[in-house]
């Protein structure tokens, strides 16, 4: 069985589809040759148009389509190709005419030009089937897997001063709500991503004690896993979460929202709470600071969860479904 796999074009910003499936390609069967193959160009028409074209000739027994390049799937052969979808946010927020435009160019039609699509939750499944209209036999669940790189270290009293680390600085990750909700716990606050002029100003206006780092490595951040207490993750929208399940893989009690696909996510193995109600994220906060017993609880209860989304177990889930478009030809 020979496969290609495309890849968006490479860029210091861009890492967790790069991660992923660098993941999944490293725990495929041995008779599986994997391809490869990165786009040239990232923005621009005539740069898409030369990647549609390039990706045309680079096409082999499977293609699979590894996200954020939808487009070049338009004249590949649709019997042959695959296409991972991780999240259609962009099709059902913003303006009109910007996501209708991305709906259709970016979703729809590059939809129509593949034999499977595969999403990362049910929720994402959900997503798709009621806005890109696209039959429920032709998409596939396939969870994210977790890093290899990924080790269980076990952290057994807080820091003098608990560490709590909030993954992501984009709107959805909901920040303004998580520094209101520890204005009054003592707590030092870890970001990372880079801060946006307005969630600076409220972490400075609620004298936050934090620290903020951008244009991390993996490894780089797997070490401020391993340095913090908390694991902060209350966002009000993710296609799958896996801050979440590498939380779980480090040993550390996570906070994320009631709300899918975080909550089948996490399953039993963190505290939920409402992303719109800070006093449920303090309250969250202050009880894991508080009691050794519920972080020791939370944590055993994410070793368990963490199992299921290994890279071999789901490396298996995308040969199933390889297997069945060569079965099919």
């Amino acid at each position: 069985m020979k496969i290609t796999y495309f890849f968006r074009k490479p860029a210091p910003h861009f890492h967790s589809i790069e991660e992923l499936f660098g993941n999944i390609i490293n725990n495929l069967p041995k008779e599986i040759k994997a391809k490869i193959v990165h786009s040239k160009y990232h923005t621009g028409i005539t740069g898409r148009i030369k990647n549609i074209f390039d990706a045309k000739k680079q096409q082999n027994e499977i293609n699979h389509i590894t996200g954020d390049i939808n487009y070049i799937s338009l004249l590949m052969s649709k019997k042959k190709t695959i296409l991972t979808i991780h999240d259609i946010a962009p099709a059902i927020k913003g303006s009109f005419i910007k996501r209708n435009i991305i709906k259709y160019f970016w979703f729809k039609i590059p939809v129509k030009k593949v034999k499977y699509v595969t999403v990362i939750s049910d929720f994402t499944k959900k997503q798709v089937i009621k806005y890109l209209k696209i039959p429920e036999n032709k998409i596939h669940i396939i969870p994210n897997c977790i890093s290899p790189e990924l080790k269980y270290f076990p952290k057994n009293e807080l820091s003098p001063k608990p560490i709590l680390l909030q993954i992501g600085t984009k709107t959805n990750k909901n920040i303004p709500n998580l520094i209101k909700a520890i204005k009054d716990i003592d707590c030092k606050l870890i970001i990372i991503g880079k801060l946006r002029d307005e969630q600076t100003l409220l972490l400075e206006k609620y004298k936050t004690d934090y620290e903020n780092y951008s244009n991390l490595s993996y490894a780089e951040i797997i070490e401020h896993y391993k340095n913090c207490d908390i694991v902060a993750f209350a966002s009000t929208y993710e296609g799958f979460g896996v801050p979440i399940i590498e939380a779980n893989a480090i040993g550390r009690p996570i906070i994320t929202s009631n709300i899918s696909p975080m909550r089948e996510v996490a399953n039993n193995s963190a505290i939920l709470v409402n992303p719109d109600e800070i006093d449920e994220i303090k309250e969250a906060v202050t009880k894991l600071i508080n009691s050794k017993e519920y972080r020791n609880e939370l944590v055993m209860k994410g070793l368990v969860n963490v199992k299921k989304y290994s890279a071999k177990n789901i490396a298996k889930e995308y040969v199933k479904l390889y297997k069945t478009i060569i079965s099919c030809k």
